[in-house]
């Protein structure tokens, strides 16, 4: 494996692409992840203005249905890059223009959203072919790096040569699916096919054929800072609700509350999120990796579904929402809940142990979320609803902040392994 040097070089010449030491200290996120990250805000972005529009209307199931595939995709692509480049990084002009490719194709896949969403709610066929296509472009750029890796790397030779096999099969398997043109539920088939294997692959070819040397204190930076830039929906769906009020009301109480509920919602969530130990059980125990990074689907996908709530909130409280006040909330409370869940059963899945203590902080967080609901629909406002919704993740950091991180130092003495003595 290679290690770093005091003095990395200042070209990007073209580097042997070997494994990275998984234990290289104070290995952080490059300027060139941030940049690819970006381009996420865009495919997010995408994905809940047109799950939003489909909401509004009261659309639920091609809402969910469009949704849950535009997340899936985006986020496994963004996850094979993740973690390939945690363990193969060069940063050299080869690694730097495959990336760019895999930019090209997020964006790509994001301008294939609209009509992929339209599709479902007409039903007939799901029109994929753009979004499968910037999908199978990022695919190709990541075989070009395995086949560079099984080049370079003798050590891990055979698993890069698996992963460009198995990956290309796969990618044949999409571009089958945009000529066919099938009906609705035979594409969604071979989806759950093809998604499947998609999933299912890298965990056999880690296990059976050789693991690949990521490092758990980036691969956890990494997923922390696309939960920043997801969460960056939420505040972009703040900013369109607190506009709807304006336009509407003006400056008042009202709009005070949707500022500040957004607000304290997204904060909140960030506050919660990062609670929870990653790094420090995935360098101990690196085969819960699957379980952490896969997990991770449920959290990206209910954080995005909260901006998107909170743009449908803004269709209502500018009067075009075909929707009434409570459906409208349930948008938001319903990905806020999504995200409770995740969050506990990814905790107590990554330590491996259960806590009864998280059980009445996960109950609590729910109440408040019923007690929102009942508010809005007893008459409350649309920025009281979205007030008392932001109170479900505080509840949750008062318990951690007062009792819950004494539970979580014992959690974490008991699943690590001693320290040796210094």
């Amino acid at each position: 494996m290679s290690t770093p040097t005091a003095h990395p070089p200042l070209d990007h010449r073209l580097r042997r692409m070997v494994g990275r030491d998984p234990n290289e200290p104070h290995r952080g996120a490059t300027p060139l992840e941030l940049l690819f990250d970006l381009t996420f805000v865009v495919a997010f972005s995408q994905a809940g203005a047109q799950a939003a529009h489909l909401l509004e209307l009261g659309h639920w199931g091609p809402a969910f249905l469009g949704f849950s595939i535009a997340v899936f995709a985006i986020c496994l692509a963004w996850i094979n890059y993740s973690w390939l480049a945690s363990a193969y990084d060069t940063d050299d002009a080869f690694f730097r223009i495959a990336t760019m490719v895999q930019m090209l194709g997020v964006l790509v896949l994001a301008l294939g959203l609209p009509p992929a969403f339209h599709s479902i709610d007409e039903g007939e066929h799901l029109d994929n072919g753009v979004m499968v296509a910037g999908y199978v472009i990022m695919r190709v750029a990541t075989i070009a790096l395995w086949l560079r890796i099984a080049r370079d790397d003798p050590a891990h030779r055979r698993s890069a040569l698996t992963y460009a096999t198995v990956v290309g099969i796969i990618q044949v398997g999409w571009v089958i699916s945009i000529f066919i043109n099938p009906s609705l539920p035979v594409m969604l088939g071979i989806f759950a096919v093809l998604g499947t294997l998609e999933l299912v692959c890298p965990y056999v070819i880690e296990r059976r054929v050789g693991g690949t040397p990521w490092h758990a204190h980036h691969i956890a930076e990494r997923y922390g800072l696309l939960v920043i830039i997801t969460l960056g929906e939420v505040v972009l769906g703040t900013i369109l609700a607190i506009s709807a009020v304006v336009e509407e009301q003006g400056w008042s109480v009202e709009a005070a509350l949707v500022a500040f509920g957004g607000t304290l919602l997204a904060f909140a969530m960030w506050w919660v999120y990062f609670t929870m130990p990653s790094a420090k059980i995935l360098t101990s125990f690196r085969e819960r990796g699957f379980t952490w990074g896969y997990g991770h689907f449920f959290i990206f996908g209910s954080l995005a579904a909260t901006g998107a709530g909170l743009h449908v909130a803004a269709y209502e409280i500018g009067g075009v929402a075909h929707i009434g006040t409570v459906e409208a909330l349930l948008t938001v409370v319903v990905p806020v809940a999504v995200f409770s869940v995740a969050l506990f059963t990814l905790y107590s899945l990554l330590l491996r142990q259960f806590d009864p203590f998280h059980i009445w902080l996960f109950i609590g967080s729910i109440i408040i979320l019923v007690i929102a609901v009942w508010a809005v629909a007893a008459g409350a406002s649309m920025g009281t609803g979205i007030v008392l919704t932001a109170l479900s993740p505080v509840v949750v950091i008062v318990g951690y902040e007062t009792v819950g991180h004494r539970h979580q130092a014992a959690a974490l003495e008991r699943a690590l392994p001693p320290r040796p003595p210094a």
